[in-house]
């Protein structure tokens, strides 16, 4: 295996920010209250997610200030989607609605004294100094009350610039936040309205009446669990992020068994990090681990959830078995358990999680032992345009949500041959990062022609 990691130190670089301000609709909206769905407003949504885009320097843009053309049509965007520019309010049994008061969300501009290049390998998770693009504005961090996104567009030397991003998760999920800036994007090329309008209706994922948990949620239930088992803190952990190409996943798809022949390349990624990650954190043999999977569930429904919703609608189905029988199975009862888990997702499915928020208070869902991955490849994240051509990168810009990270998200990317390519970031105590890697080049050598594999890993 060749394996590549950033040796030289993290970039420094300074950068001077203009005071906060707030962009409001850019005509006046409607003043109402419009409550979010049950799937919304759980607790595991109740946290920030940080994203950014990367844009190269593009001639024929030259003259044109990626501040202006960003802060206006972000305004602009805000009239199509006023509710982002209000704030949530917490009511009877911690149902929350947006108050669409058209305050507006946070915006700052800044100016970094570096070109992207000089970078190096840093344009994509872990980010350097990622704070400097994405200023945390004192008493903006709050689920209730503050303001529903956080915007920051960077300038650099060289003509590019970066566009950072905090969303309120319990507004939007992957889907809804790319529709978002799609549209946000158009406007900015000169469209008068987005191309697909947005819908709310978040009433189609409230729970009914009487509620009634209709299905096994086992992303809820209460972990087995030694009480010795590793609990994540970030001040004793790393992150990293490893990169899937064709090669890699040709390597994985040899070690399925035929009957799983049919398997997706993010539930091959997904069963090799699952392996290797519980091995890496040494779990004990009888411990339960789950593995979540991100599910869009729009495509579910009958009739399908409108075009231009763009609230939550996925469920995370949990993939659940022992320590033991993980590490000693073959790696194709990984995918089997994730196909398995994948497939539970139905409409009635999604009404039981929206009927189990509210008969049990929208709990957290299991975090010992767990972890969940979320699939941005086919957000079409990398493609939203403001004029300046396609991002050289665009996703989250760190593994984890919230105080949990054992999230990870796997991103579109292009390789150093130029082919296709999936990325995770992910965040591992120190040592445990070290077996992670050593398991990943083990697995990935099983079925590798040519001795060790060549994925590539970059650390901070």
């Amino acid at each position: 295996m060749s394996s590549s990691s950033s040796k030289s130190p993290s970039p420094v670089f300074t950068v001077k920010r203009c005071k906060p301000e707030l962009v409001a609709p850019a005509m006046p909206t409607p003043r109402e209250l419009k409550l979010l769905s049950d799937i919304d407003d759980q607790e595991g949504f109740r946290f920030q997610l940080p994203s950014i885009f990367i844009y190269g320097h593009n001639p024929s843009m030259e003259g044109k200030d990626p501040v202006k053309v960003i802060r206006d049509a972000l305004s602009r965007t805000l009239v199509f989607y006023y509710p982002f520019a209000g704030r949530l309010r917490e009511g009877h049994g911690r149902k929350l609605m947006v108050d669409c008061t058209a305050e507006g969300v946070l915006f700052i501009e800044a100016d970094a004294d570096v070109a992207l290049d000089q970078l190096g390998d840093s344009l994509h998770p872990p980010f350097p100094c990622f704070e400097e693009l994405l200023y945390n504005v004192p008493g903006s961090e709050g689920i209730v009350n503050c303001p529903l996104l956080l915007t920051q567009v960077t300038r650099f030397k060289c003509g590019g610039f970066t566009l950072a991003f905090r969303l309120n998760h319990t507004m939007s999920d992957g889907t809804g936040f790319a529709q978002f800036m799609t549209a946000m994007a158009e406007l900015a090329r000169g469209a008068h309205q987005p191309s697909i309008r947005p819908v709310w209706s978040r009433e189609l994922l409230s729970a009914r009446h009487p509620p009634r948990i209709t299905c096994n949620h086992r992303e809820f239930e209460e972990p087995i669990v030694d009480t010795s088992t590793i609990i994540l803190s970030k001040k004793h952990m790393v992150q990293r992020s490893f990169f899937f190409g064709p090669t890699e996943i040709a390597s994985l798809r040899r070690l399925v068994p035929r009957h799983l022949g049919e398997c997706t390349r993010f539930e091959l990624v997904t069963a090799c990090l699952w392996c290797c990650r519980t091995k890496a954190l040494q779990l004990a043999p009888e411990d339960d681990v789950r593995m979540m999977c991100i599910v869009n569930a729009r495509a579910r429904f009958n009739p399908i959830i409108p075009l231009g919703y763009y609230g939550n609608v996925f469920a995370y189905p949990a993939a659940v078995t022992t320590v033991r029988k993980l590490c000693e199975n073959p790696f194709g009862y990984a995918v089997e358990l994730i196909k398995k888990a994948k497939d539970e997702v139905t409409e009635e499915y999604m009404h039981s999680v929206a009927d189990l928020m509210v008969t049990k208070g929208r709990p957290l869902f299991t975090t010992v032992g767990s972890c969940i991955v979320s699939n941005l490849t086919r957000a079409g994240l990398r493609e939203v345009d403001f004029g300046w051509g396609n991002a050289l990168y665009g996703g989250v810009s760190e593994s984890g949500a919230g105080d949990f990270f054992g999230v990870t998200f796997m991103m579109d990317c292009v390789n150093g041959k130029g082919e296709e390519s999936v990325m995770f970031p992910i965040f591992l105590p120190v040592k445990a990062m070290e077996r992670f890697e050593k398991e990943l080049a083990d697995i990935l050598c099983k079925s590798c022609d040519d001795g060790y594999p060549t994925f590539i890993r970059s650390s901070l």
